[in-house]
């Protein structure tokens, strides 16, 4: 729908003009089929780069209109959040160097885009499934691209809501959060890979595309954070899904799909299946202005554009969609790969695409009607796996079990080998770009293995905000150089060259923090220091709100063992008349806080919830670092 002028349906009579065009649209494509006037006999490449916009301390940046407009190339386009942007790559022929041209393409644009960027406050433009450095602030409804069709979607899905988006992503850490727009969808940034298909082929051809996404996603992960928890190896897969959930509580009881779907079951009769089953599940949420009748234009001789149709299909995002278009009166089908990340290089994601329309290419005959050998369970269970687990998922594959390893290395990149070289595409360009698959499976090196042991290793030695700095000031040092994930190295933090930015209290603050209640025993809060080796506790109440701190250095002198002291509790010797900032509180306030008052500490609240602590000895950590 992003191409398209869309209003809200709002009256009935709204919903029956749509109707009427989007059942005007599937006759149309029906006859077409019957008939065969889709292109056939050739099979294009295309894809869509999904961009984030960082400002010079690597936080996001809202200037995504100003570098568009500098830009001034028609590849580039719009996205739905400020700090993204979009390249709509040419489609090229699936043959010779096709995969290495798509690269020298998307590296001359994305050069592009670096120069800009740069000349724009300097900006950077980076590739990243999820940026590491987005906060839930800039999620919010002013950081939406001021364009209709953005803010009529957020509208309307939050009517049919009829209340918050909430999200909630258990992996290694948990998520819960609750949201008031769908700018949540614009923390996913994708690589998006169409494969052009001939209709005789595109049952079997979009069922195989279904079968082999869990074991193809499980190579090519790349979003294990968001909002610095550690979740899924490929986190956008669930980010995705629940940040435009529509659903309530009815339609859950009539087991309602979310709109963000793999799909409910195989194509077996008609690839029309995709489109009615759609219609079936799914009113129309929107609408725009239709001049064209569909079965009339066809029946003319001219190709429609089946507006309609195309328009419902892009307010559902399955992770495999199949899409129509037209170019010189010559309609085609093609099915949109919606699953791989963006990043971690340019070189990655050829190397990925490549992969994924080899497999496809080279789909073996005994696969057609697939639903006869292996249930859809399967596959969509395996999708959720390796959007879990990545590289380390265990596979069903038609019956038995297997490693994610072993399946792509005996099985699927074989596969995609011949599939390629059948389809006449070089083979040095193969082997080239099937090696770097290869490599992050030597090394056990996806984008996402790369962010997580780095992660914990920086989060020994710096605070959370820091190191999801540092992470994606790599990342963007990395992709200039365009090497290949698997030869990313570990960081070392003592070598990084950011300039440091310790303007505010979140960036430095502590998050882990541990609380005791008022009526708690003074005695435990005693030991959670000694455990935790931290020398400051905050004090709740019982609707969870501060109410005091406890330093160390208070207990230092106490005989737990005296009757005075041993049934003290929290609130006997907590400070009360202790200091509050809020996150955006600059450093250098909370310094001279530090040392102009007797406290030793100060508390971070934000909308009166505890959220972090800051404490004499990150000050003093900070001014080390800063002086070295």
């Amino acid at each position: 729908m992003g191409s398209q002028s869309v209003s809200a349906i709002k009256t009935q009579k709204d919903r029956k003009d749509f109707v009427r065009h989007l059942l005007n649209d599937i006759e149309a494509f029906e006859y077409m089929i019957q008939n065969n006037l889709f292109e056939s006999g050739i099979q294009r490449v295309g894809a869509e780069q999904e961009i984030c916009i960082v400002d010079k301390d690597y936080r996001p940046s809202t200037n995504a209109l100003e570098i568009l407009d500098k830009i001034n190339d028609n590849h580039y386009t719009t996205e739905l959040a400020l700090f993204n942007l979009e390249i709509n790559l040419d489609p090229y022929e699936l043959k010779n160097k096709c995969f290495s041209d798509i690269e020298k393409q998307l590296t001359t644009l994305l050069n592009k885009g670096y120069k800009v960027a740069e000349a724009t406050e300097n900006n950077k433009v980076i590739l990243s499934g999820i940026l590491p450095t987005l906060r839930k602030k800039d999620l919010i409804f002013k950081n939406v691209t001021p364009f209709k069709r953005y803010k009529t979607l957020n509208n309307v899905i939050k009517k049919i809501r009829g209340d918050d988006f909430k999200l909630h992503i258990q992996g290694v850490d948990e998520l819960i959060l609750k949201h008031k727009s769908i700018l949540f969808e614009a923390c996913n940034t994708s690589f998006q890979v169409h494969l052009q298909i001939s209709p005789e082929e595109a049952i079997d051809k979009y069922n195989w595309s279904q079968a082999i996404a869990g074991p193809m996603l499980s190579i090519m992960t790349n979003s294990p954070l968001l909002l610095g928890r550690e979740l899924w190896s490929e986190t956008r897969i669930a980010l995705f899904q629940q940040s435009i959930d529509l659903r309530n509580v009815s339609h859950f009881s009539r087991e309602q799909k979310p709109r963000v779907s793999f799909g409910t079951d195989w194509v077996k009769d008609s690839i029309l299946e995709l489109f009615t089953d759609d219609i079936s599940r799914y009113p129309p949420i929107v609408s725009s202005k239709f001049k064209e009748n569909s079965i009339k234009a066809v029946k003319n001789g001219k190709m429609p554009k089946l507006k309609a149709l195309n328009l419902h299909n892009g307010t559902l995002y399955k992770w495999n969609r199949l899409c129509y278009g037209v170019h010189q009166n010559v309609a085609h089908l093609r099915i949109e790969n919606r699953y791989i990340p963006s990043g971690p290089s340019v070189k990655d994601e050829i190397a990925n695409a490549l992969l994924w329309v080899g497999v496809m290419q080279g789909m073996p005959k005994q696969y057609e009607k697939i639903w006869r050998k292996m249930a859809f369970y399967d596959a969509r269970g395996n999708f959720i796996n390796a959007a879990r687990t990545g590289i380390n998922t265990y596979f069903s594959w038609f019956g038995k079990g297997i490693s994610a390893k072993k399946l792509l290395e005996n099985i699927l990149i074989p596969m995609a080998k011949e599939g390629l070289l059948k389809s006449n595409v070089n083979e040095d360009e193969i082997d080239y770009y099937l090696n770097i698959i290869q490599k992050r499976i030597d090394n056990s090196t996806t984008g996402s293995k790369w962010l997580i042991r780095n992660k914990r290793k920086l989060r020994n030695k710096v605070s959370k905000y820091e190191s999801n700095v540092i992470l994606t000031e790599h990342i963007y040092k990395n992709q200039k150089l365009n090497l290949p994930v698997s030869e990313w190295g570990y960081i070392d933090f003592h070598e990084n060259d950011i300039e440091k930015k310790y303007d505010k209290v979140y960036k430095i603050m502590s998050t882990s923090l541990f609380v005791v209640h008022e009526n708690d025993l003074l005695q435990l809060a005693t030991k959670i220091m000694e455990w935790k080796e931290i020398h400051h506790i905050p004090v709740v109440n019982k609707h969870n709100k501060i109410v005091g701190v406890i330093e160390k250095q208070q207990l230092n002198d106490l005989d737990f063992a005296s009757k005075n002291i041993k049934n003290k509790v929290a609130k006997n010797f907590m400070t009360t008349n202790f200091d509050i900032v809020t996150p955006e509180t600059s450093y250098k306030k909370v310094k001279e806080l530090i040392k102009t008052t007797k406290n030793s500490c100060v508390i971070v609240l934000n909308d009166e919830k505890l959220v972090g602590i800051f404490t004499k000895s990150d000050l003093e950590r900070i001014e080390k670092i800063k002086n070295s």
